[in-house]
């Protein structure tokens, strides 16, 4: 840790006895885009020990100081969560699923076994849509051929519209708000490669104050990459449950726009 410190931005404790979920660096890089203005000491990508914890590097003297001070009192992974009650972060912010799987069987503790297994690991994708119930709500012109609920129903249709502009949004506004942990939409043609929405961002809302078409208070989730978003997400940073899911549209598109089904999942 402390040869890192000069090395990075982020520094990743994974140890060598675990299994790697597909793409987590990728999974990873698109958390802390939207997680660089916010305060946090770690980030967790695991439940089990002291595997997927995420620092900054700029953390890492003081907690090796930390650690080398009380190593032979209690295991890293304890002594960690007190390091996090002196920088004040008051609870564990964790992300699911689990990035990491432990697959070790020996203890760092001599003579004994360790068969630890982190359950919200999911080493296959995590399958199709759930989508709830819900609403969706736009401000774009949407000619009288096109049905807007196409954009979220699991079926074989898309949505389409001639034009959108800088400012415009495509809501969808849960029934019954949720614990969301992904999120994905996909734009434009998979065969054409055409009417994607190239410069646009997806935000998760909440509510407080029990608006009716819209929530009161937003975040960003991230930004499309080639007119897709596909990110698993926090849901105990705050314990609050999702209510609005919005694309919203950041550039003026040249052509048309097509959002296809199984566009979100909670």
């Amino acid at each position: 840790m402390n040869f890192a410190t000069n090395h990075s931005d982020y520094f990743l404790m994974i140890e060598d006895d675990v299994k790697c979920a597909p793409g987590f660096v990728t999974q990873i890089a698109s958390i802390l885009s939207a997680w660089e203005r916010k305060p946090w000491v770690t980030l967790e990508f695991s439940q089990v020990g002291f595997i997927g914890k995420l620092f900054h590097t700029r953390d890492l003297p003081c907690f090796v100081r930390f650690l080398l001070l009380f190593y032979q009192e209690m295991p890293c992974d304890s002594l960690l969560s007190h390091f996090l009650d002196i920088l004040m972060q008051k609870k564990p912010i964790r992300f699911f699923p689990s990035l990491f799987q432990h697959t070790g069987q020996y203890s760092s503790f001599e003579g004994k076994f360790n068969r630890l297994k982190d359950e919200e690991f999911k080493e296959n994708d995590t399958g199709s849509p759930s989508n709830p119930a819900a609403t969706i709500y736009t401000n774009l012109n949407v000619t009288n051929g096109s049905v807007l609920m196409n954009a979220y129903s699991l079926d074989e249709n898309f949505f389409y519209i001639k034009e959108a502009k800088a400012g415009s949004h495509l809501t969808v506004l849960l029934d019954i708000p949720a614990v969301v942990f992904r999120i994905q939409v996909l734009t434009g043609s998979e065969l054409k490669k055409e009417n994607q929405l190239e410069e646009g961002q997806v935000e998760l809302g909440y509510d407080s104050t029990n608006r009716i078409n819209d929530c009161d208070d937003y975040i960003l989730l991230g930004l499309l990459i080639n007119g897709i978003l596909d990110k698993h997400v926090l849901s105990e940073e705050s314990g609050k449950k999702v209510k609005c899911v919005r694309v919203l549209v950041t550039a003026t598109l040249p052509s048309g726009l097509i959002v296809s089904p199984n566009s979100y999942s909670t």
